[in-house]
């Protein structure tokens, strides 16, 4: 996209004299709802002005409460990764990162992993190996024993707060029915089977009452993985504890329709095998494909909002909406299974 259609703190970041580190040049990438700019050794995230419902970024105090929330949960996978909160300061008509004048914006500085390392690279380049998978198996076993088990009257994680999250899914999509993305007759197939599976309420209780539902990652796909010899997951929701403190399943569901998305279907099995069997959460194949659709769903969203921002070009739109088709199709297949 034109430099010119992003916000001038952003253009001046932009620069590679903006760094006191050394910086050759600089790249960044858009989401709906962040701006990543990689600098040399690092990489620095700055939250967007938005309010969508499930993510409120709208004022610069929660977008610095929520930067302190990144690094804080992003910890405890990824320690030595998640630096601190910086600020951009700005002296009359000049911007300065992390200078001594008035804040601006808050964001988040992190080290640069190795881009060839990272899981999405590594699956497109048909390298993803089943020690890989046993590896994450590993992290997250341990991952969600520490983590602490959400207490019940939150009400996070049971079948009235999951049946919100859902519903909220197909309200903020529901302008887009009809379009290149998704049908309506895939609408309708979806929602009738999410709505069906809801009726389930004691199979939702008894995840509960077992202590499934943790403060999860919540986030959970290739790309927020690097494989790197201790096995970096990163990027998980910081700004909405329902979309976080959810059952584990849900969790493990993300990768595996992930994998099922990729076209790696053995290995999304072997992801869910293996996970049984490290966890012994056995009930956790019976929320399989439902989640496994939630998320599929979710993804195909997250196209949707992306290609709707008015800030991404033309080519970002393009790709967006056809990867928002495939997730949407994949989630009707779940529908089916």
């Amino acid at each position: 996209m034109h430099q010119a259609l992003l916000p001038g703190y952003i253009q001046h970041l932009l620069q590679p004299a903006s760094y006191l580190h050394p910086v050759d040049t600089v790249s960044f990438i858009q989401t709906h709802v962040s701006y990543l700019i990689f600098a040399g050794a690092y990489v620095y995230k700055w939250k967007k002005t938005v309010n969508l419902g499930f993510v409120d970024f709208s004022t610069l105090e929660k977008r610095g409460y929520f930067c302190e929330e990144e690094v804080r949960l992003n910890r405890r996978l990824c320690p030595d990764m998640y630096l601190g909160v910086v600020t951009l300061c700005r002296k009359g008509d000049l911007f300065q990162l992390e200078g001594d004048g008035e804040p601006i914006e808050y964001g988040v500085k992190m080290r640069r992993l190795p881009a060839t390392l990272m899981m999405d690279r590594v699956i497109a380049g048909s390298h993803l190996t089943r020690n890989h998978l046993a590896k994450i198996v590993d992290r997250l076993v341990v991952f969600y024993d520490s983590v602490p088990i959400v207490p019940v009257a939150s009400g996070y994680g049971d079948v009235h707060a999951v049946a919100r999250n859902i519903r909220d899914n197909f309200t903020e999509t529901s302008s887009f029915v009809g379009g290149k993305a998704l049908s309506e007759a895939q609408f309708i197939r979806i929602q009738n089977f999410a709505e069906s599976f809801l009726q389930n309420h004691e199979l939702f209780d008894k995840r509960v009452r077992q202590g499934k539902v943790r403060d999860c990652h919540g986030d959970l796909h290739s790309a927020n993985i690097c494989l790197t010899d201790e096995i970096a997951i990163f990027d998980c929701i910081e700004f909405n504890e329902s979309l976080r403190c959810t059952d584990i399943a849900a969790d493990v569901a993300f990768l595996a329709m992930d994998l099922d998305f990729h076209n790696l279907l053995d290995l999304s099995n072997f992801f869910v095998d293996r996970y049984i069997s490290c966890s012994g959460d056995e009930g956790l194949r019976e929320m399989l494909d439902f989640y496994k659709c939630y998320r599929a769903y979710v993804r195909g969203k997250i196209g949707l909002l992306t290609a709707a921002d008015q800030a991404v070009g033309l080519d970002e739109k393009s790709a967006a909406l056809k990867m928002a088709q495939h997730y949407f199709q994949l989630a009707e297949k779940y529908t089916m299974a």
